[in-house]
């Protein structure tokens, strides 16, 4: 059974008027506490579009103590799936025809078995029960490799949503988040807190993974936070990164980073930025252990602070420091302090963006009706 909290005010995401088709419809469904649908639909649904085109955004896992268990998108930085009915692919299939974007994505397999979209294009086919057309995929990469901007969760949200929507959008948010975790799992391990946030948008608790309980956490309307996002020239593999974290964990240590969590989520549910920085910030068991292996992190999480960021942690397994702010300027100049130490004590060169929080999601950026 999937759990998938929502606020009785607002039982689905609608698609932004700028990126609908002529008559804008729901993009996601949420069952609330009911079970979900049975994953084989009884009748192979007829597709309605010839070709559709989706975007995914970026995500910061952790947020700090929030390790697998808390995340949020960002806006602005995402991949982009565009999905076409094929009768050259055999049905019930799908295949990779291109792969682009970042240097780095010519590392990519375009074999659907070994491809973060193609895993979950597959299991979104085989919840629908298609098999009778066959796919072609085009993967558009604006996230870079490991760069702990939630890259390989971008591609699978996308695919997983233009599946879903070139077949009219029977399956909802819990099924999608399931067809992401399949992706995710033969990537980099069994956990939602890119996946969640990339489809779901906003911030996301995940209370459990079985049953998987997603609890959206709404920041409030008309609170400003802006997130700085440095990414220095250097990959942290999510694999490697999990693996120089503890087996155990201290009493101490545990009851520090549980009550850091609650109050990271009391912050984000208050629109208290203060809050949300200090225990960003505040992380004693993951961040100590990953810190290390990536030049100048320590030095970019002080330079940030002194700059007047609320607070600045690792966005999930690195490289990319991420640091928060409620002013857009002040979120440049943060982000110049932080490219800086990352060059001075990492010796590394990076770039630095400033986003906001990405409160929809993936979605049909556009369609071509059959």
């Amino acid at each position: 059974m999937t759990i998938c909290h929502q606020s009785p005010f607002k039982l689905f995401t609608t698609i932004p008027s700028s990126y609908s088709s002529s008559k804008p419809k729901p993009l996601f469904r949420c069952n609330l506490s009911l079970p979900s649908r049975p994953y084989l639909t009884s009748t192979e649904p007829e597709p309605v579009y010839t070709s559709v085109k989706a975007f995914a955004p970026a995500t910061v896992a952790n947020l700090g103590p929030g390790f697998d268990f808390l995340g949020c998108a960002v806006d602005g930085l995402g991949d982009f799936v565009s999905l076409t009915l094929d009768p050259q692919v055999s049905p019930g299939e799908i295949s990779i025809s291109e792969i682009s974007g970042d240097h780095n994505s010519k590392k990519l397999s375009k074999n659907p078995l070994w491809n973060c979209a193609g895993i979950a294009a597959i299991e979104v086919m085989k919840m629908l029960g298609v098999r009778s057309v066959g796919l072609s995929l085009t993967l558009e990469k604006g996230l870079p490799l490991g760069s702990g901007l939630g890259s390989s969760a971008a591609s699978a949200a996308a695919a997983a949503v233009a599946v879903n929507e070139i077949f009219g959008g029977k399956l909802g948010i819990d099924e999608l988040v399931i067809a992401g975790l399949k992706s995710e799992e033969k990537v980099s391990g069994y956990h939602a807190d890119n996946i969640a946030p990339a489809i779901m948008g906003g911030f996301v608790l995940i209370r459990s993974y079985d049953p998987l309980d997603l609890i959206p956490l709404i920041f409030p309307d008309g609170k400003e936070l802006f997130f700085v996002l440095a990414t220095p020239e250097f990959e942290a593999p999510t694999k490697k990164m999990r693996a120089a974290l503890p087996a155990e964990v201290g009493m101490a240590h545990h009851v520090w980073n549980s009550s850091q969590a609650g109050a990271l989520v009391a912050a984000v549910l208050q629109g208290d930025l203060p809050g949300l920085g200090r225990a960003l910030s505040s992380d004693k068991i993951v961040e100590p252990r990953r810190a290390p292996l990536i030049p100048g992190m320590d030095a970019v999480k002080k330079a940030a602070i002194e700059a007047g960021a609320f607070g600045c942690t690792i966005s999930g397994a690195g490289p990319t420091a991420v640091a928060v702010t409620d002013d857009l300027e002040r979120g440049k100049a943060i982000g110049e302090r932080m490219v800086a130490a990352f060059l001075k004590e990492g010796k590394l060169k990076a770039a630095a963006s400033v986003s906001r929080l990405d409160r929809v999601g993936a979605r049909l950026l556009s369609t071509i009706p059959r």
